[in-house]
């Protein structure tokens, strides 16, 4: 149920930002502008605007609506909850560490440092 919704979210989220980017602003913009048509000028603003109001209340519901499923999941855990009772407590035999001579860094001598050969 939260895919759909999420799905049905970015929908109106992309659908929003292309009837925003239709309507006509004050300078120009990406309007679409001029000539006649089935519409004019004023109904087309009006009926983009009045599908902006639906977009944006819709956009607003499916926001409302996601976080109200991501609270129910959440069920009063935190996420470092989550992450303490998820992970193994470490090894303390020690039986899969490497032998510490392994971890040493080489002896320093006074010879300069070459990078390896590539024989």
């Amino acid at each position: 149920m939260e895919n759909v919704i999420l799905v049905v979210h970015l929908i109106l989220a992309i659908c929003l930002i292309g009837v925003v980017l239709l309507q006509r602003s004050e300078g120009g913009g990406l309007g679409m502008g001029g000539g006649g048509g089935v519409m004019t000028g004023r109904q087309a603003a009006t009926a983009l605007g009045k599908l902006t109001w639906a977009f944006a209340i819709a956009f607003l519901a499916t926001s409302i609506t996601l976080t109200i499923i991501a609270a129910q999941n959440s069920a009063g855990q935190s996420v470092l909850d989550r992450i303490g009772a998820e992970t193994a407590p470490a090894a303390q035999d020690g039986a899969d560490l490497p032998p510490a001579s392994d971890l040493l860094p080489p002896p320093s001598s006074d010879a300069p440092i070459l990078p390896p050969r590539a024989d």
